[in-house]
């Protein structure tokens, strides 16, 4: 979360954005951290007190030269990186802690792959009608139907061999899986469409950054919390 934060904000002052990077890691390891001790109440405790030390860390910034600069737009896109970068990392970690936590982890990183493995093959195969061509060119309907058939179908698989319950369970996990691990893809497309870039990093060779390759799972580990924990 850290080198995937680090990154972004890189990026971002690249396009003039003046962002506190330091409460950002630090306050992003106090999200994922707390949860150890504290569950999911750590994780929101961390984002909130991230969140108060970056709005006084960007006042003082500026504030004590004169008149703080775009203080609205740069307190607004770091609290949209609290949140989309550590505390999203945080909800995976809570995946960790029962006792099936392994398995839980499992359900979430194999619903995702095997939902970018059927988007990529059906969309290279059958792909004719573009999803959001402004936003990802590549992206389509008959992509998204891969998506669904092989995100859905991998994690009841997943669900019923390693959680060892209902196959049912798996479908509401598949489906939450394909659409968060779309719209994370599409998000991080439009943010880096926004700043020009092609990449956020250059960490992973022909891959771009930790964050090009996280991206969808960021949000699905959202999901998977909130799917397992009231169905699981």
């Amino acid at each position: 979360m850290a080198v995937a934060t680090h990154e972004v904000v890189r990026r971002l002052r690249e396009g003039g954005y003046v962002i506190p990077l330091v409460p950002l890691l630090v306050g992003g390891q106090a999200m994922i951290w707390l949860t150890w001790p504290f569950g999911a109440a750590g994780a929101l405790g961390g984002f909130g007190g991230t969140v108060l030390v970056c709005l006084i860390w960007r006042l003082l910034s500026q504030g004590l030269a004169g008149q703080p600069v775009n203080y609205l737009r740069d307190v607004s896109v770091t609290i949209f990186l609290a949140a989309w970068i550590p505390l999203f990392g945080a909800f995976g970690v809570l995946l960790v802690y029962p006792a099936d936590g392994a398995a839980r982890v499992f359900c979430l990183m194999l619903g995702v792959v095997f939902s970018d493995i059927g988007g990529y093959t059906a969309g290279v195969l059958f792909g004719k009608h573009r999803m959001v061509p402004a936003i990802s060119p590549k992206k389509s309907w008959e992509g998204f139907a891969g998506s669904l058939v092989c995100g859905t179908t991998a994690a009841v698989l997943a669900v019923t061999f390693l959680l060892d319950k209902p196959a049912w369970v798996g479908v509401p996990l598949g489906l939450m899986l394909v659409i968060t691990g779309t719209l994370g893809d599409l998000v991080e497309s439009q943010v880096k469409r926004d700043l020009g870039i092609k990449d956020m990093g250059t960490l992973l060779p022909g891959h771009g950054g930790l964050m090009d390759r996280i991206d969808g799972v960021l949000p699905s580990a959202v999901a998977t919390w909130i799917v397992l924990s009231l169905l699981a």
